[in-house]
């Protein structure tokens, strides 16, 4: 293999990693890739969507799946499908919607890499009905850090699998996935958009709509406060029976860092004014593509860049129904009064529980918000961090820059039997990340 000095960075462009990196073609590659690794740790790189540290390695190696992007099996009668790690989801949308086929589950961008949604356990707007995609994986084919090549499933070395699902790639390095591609009758949904005037109201509309919608997801103003504290726009969705005549929206790109200062506490109040009352009436019903519903932030291509060069973080969190509404409401009255959110703040529910050993997903409520990367936001992030533990929460970390070490091994109650695989299958710590050493994943040391 040969190795190249590279400079990569996650999505929120927080945090940059100085290290070696190569690009396989085959699997053969990857194990010559695994072979070479040394003291300095080896990652797997995907398409660089995770926001934080997720997927860095300063000072060591990453193995970027890029040119692993096959599409080895399709079954049409089953729908099932597998596919090297490199695979997106937007390939996966444009083979194989045509046919009437969709992924199970998405993340908000299809520029994600398979072996991203099972690193990271990702979940979507469909949560509640059909869980996150670790549920829909069958079988993994994982190189391991002594370069064995071993498939794991429910059913085969389910340790491993469950380490593997949401264990952000520190069990070795995906060479295919196995899961079943959904079957779909258009290209299209039905959506339902109402605006929710406060947080109660939010709260109901989820649980009497949301819960029950085969989509569903909300926007929600970040720096609204008093009686409005918690307004938004909630959408709920469901599959369309008929093919729309797909209008496709043009593309566009963000061609500059911009200035830091455009993001402020005026600019982007004004913005979510005009945001919540976009449409006149207080609901609208439309039809929209799977493409522009699943994915409305890829029309903006590098949008990221609207936060300027010192980038953003993204905090997301879910907290358990029971204490939701108290929690919710501390943790939007510190991003109001902490002054530094941005537009981009969503409200949903989560169904059950992921089957990864560090799997975010448990039922309950999940905020997320961006946060400009401004002075002051670590503390922020700092007081965001224990309103969710007071609530018996945990932070994504696939979004995640600035959680703890303790606060992280309070929030994942299966951290010790991660180690104990990672111990098993990796004595040497030749898997190595930024998070990993941040968060003292291998050992708490």
């Amino acid at each position: 293999m040969t190795w190249k000095d590279m400079e990569l960075t996650g999505w929120g462009r927080s945090h940059h990693a100085t290290c070696q990196a190569a690009r396989p073609e085959r699997r053969r590659d990857a194990v010559a890739a695994i072979s070479q690794s040394d003291a300095t740790g080896v990652l797997g790189f995907g398409a660089g969507r995770s926001y934080g540290d997720t997927g860095l390695n300063d000072g060591g190696r990453a193995v970027l799946s890029e040119r692993l992007n096959r599409i080895l099996a399709f079954d049409q009668t089953s729908g099932e499908i597998v596919v090297e790690p490199g695979v997106t989801f937007r390939d996966l949308l444009e083979v194989f919607l045509p046919r009437g086929f969709l992924a199970p589950v998405s993340p908000g961008t299809a520029f994600a890499t398979i072996a991203g949604a099972v690193a990271n356990d990702v979940h979507g707007k469909n949560h509640e009905a059909v869980g996150s995609f670790g549920h829909h994986v069958r079988w993994v084919e994982l190189l391991l850090p002594s370069g064995d090549i071993v498939r794991a499933s429910p059913e085969e070395h389910p340790d491993l699998f469950a380490a593997t699902i949401g264990g952000i790639g520190l069990t070795g390095i995906l060479l295919a996935i196995c899961f079943p591609m959904t079957r779909v009758s258009s290209n299209a949904v039905a959506l339902r958009e109402q605006r929710v005037r406060d947080l109660d109201a939010f709260l109901d509309a989820l649980k009497n709509e949301g819960e029950k919608a085969h989509y569903s997801v909300g926007w929600i103003d970040a720096l609204a406060g008093g009686r409005s504290l918690g307004r938004g726009i909630l959408e709920t969705a469901e599959p369309l029976n008929e093919d729309i005549a797909e209008r496709r929206k043009k593309t566009r790109a963000v061609p500059v860092d911009c200035p830091g200062f455009l993001l402020n506490r005026w600019s982007v109040r004004a913005f979510n004014t005009l945001y919540y009352r976009r449409f006149v009436r207080r609901e609208r019903r439309r039809r929209l593509a799977y493409e522009q519903f699943l994915y409305p932030l890829d029309a903006l291509l590098d949008w990221n860049r609207l936060y300027g060069v010192r980038g953003f973080h993204q905090f997301q969190c879910v907290v358990p129904f029971e204490a939701g509404a108290t929690a919710l409401r501390h943790l939007l009255d510190a991003v109001r009064t902490g002054r530094n959110a941005s537009p981009l703040a969503v409200l949903k529910t989560l169904g059950k529980a992921g089957v990864g050993h560090l799997s975010f997903p448990i039922p309950g409520y999940t905020l997320a918000v961006d946060l400009p990367r401004k002075q002051g936001v670590e503390n922020l992030l700092a007081k965001l961090e224990a309103i969710t533990l007071d609530h018996g929460g945990r932070i994504y970390l696939a979004k995640d820059s600035c959680l703890s070490a303790e606060g992280f091994a309070k929030m994942y109650p299966k951290l010790g039997q991660f180690r104990a695989v990672l111990a098993e299958i990796d004595p040497d710590g030749r898997m190595a990340s930024d998070m990993a050493r941040r968060l003292r994943i291998r050992d708490g040391s």
